[in-house]
């Protein structure tokens, strides 16, 4: 600590033998249809957040505008986000900002230290098992907050779980309704394991469900913000995962 602020110093890399990231190895198991891992990456997030939540918070962090940094997000990748899956996006943006509405209720849940962009391709599976890698936050969030809710890091991990079948959907061949079914199992697995951890160390405080939601619209929105700014290829991943959202049954279901 420095003048009451936080500042990095040094970083200390170590070595993980057979490490391979998780847009590979996850992709594997979304092509064998496997989900045996999801659990392991629930507890290990559980985990992650235990130990971040005992951080202390210094005056000058604070949750932000958690409401106000959506909406900007929704704004921008409508915005950026051109073609006919602009005008797709445009058309879907009422039902997104209304899955955005549990932000502006204000966020009670406990604010703790989270990773920041905590997807798959963060979770290393090496020799002895998983780990977490690259602290360095979201690239698409320029002055972030340190403490934030755990149902954002929760948010971005899911959601990834999404990308990974469409990456297997494009790359590897797997019929889309095979891989968005892996999506979910492997989704409900983590969430499962995720709770019961909490729940295990008397701390299922920390993760507000109602936010969970919110936050992957958010990233979804985020993600073509990053496909438009770094990684034009990217955009099929988002909008993938968004038509399977807010495909025409389902927005015909919000409008019931």
């Amino acid at each position: 600590m420095l003048r009451g602020r936080e500042h990095l110093l040094a970083l200390i890399t170590g070595y993980l033998p057979e490490a391979r990231d998780g847009w590979e190895w996850c992709v594997d198991e979304a092509v064998a249809g496997s989900t045996a891992f999801a659990g392991e990456l629930g507890r290990l997030t559980a985990d992650l957040h235990l130990a971040l939540s005992t951080f202390p918070r210094s005056q000058q962090d604070g949750p932000g505008d958690a409401a106000g940094r959506a909406d900007g997000a929704l704004a921008e990748a409508l915005e950026l986000t051109g073609g006919d899956d602009g005008a797709w996006l445009a058309s879907q943006a009422r039902a997104m900002r209304q899955e955005l509405a549990p932000l502006r209720n204000g966020i009670e849940t406990p604010l703790i230290r989270i990773h920041g962009d905590l997807h798959v391709g963060q979770i290393l599976r090496w020799r002895d098992g998983y780990a977490v890698i690259d602290f360095d936050g979201n690239p698409t969030v320029a002055g972030a907050d340190l403490h934030q809710p755990a149902a954002r890091d929760v948010a971005q991990l899911t959601t990834s779980l999404d990308h990974v079948a469409q990456v297997a959907i494009k790359r590897r061949s797997i019929p889309p309704d095979h891989a968005t079914a892996w999506a979910g199992r492997a989704r409900q697995a983590l969430l499962t394991a995720y709770r019961a951890r909490l729940a295990a160390r008397h701390r299922p405080d920390l993760l507000d469900e109602s936010l969970i939601r919110p936050f992957e619209v958010e990233q979804e929105c985020r993600e073509l913000i990053y496909a438009a700014r770094h990684l034009p290829r990217w955009r099929y991943a988002p909008m993938g995962v968004l038509r399977t959202w807010y495909g025409a049954e389902k927005h015909k279901e919000n409008i019931a």
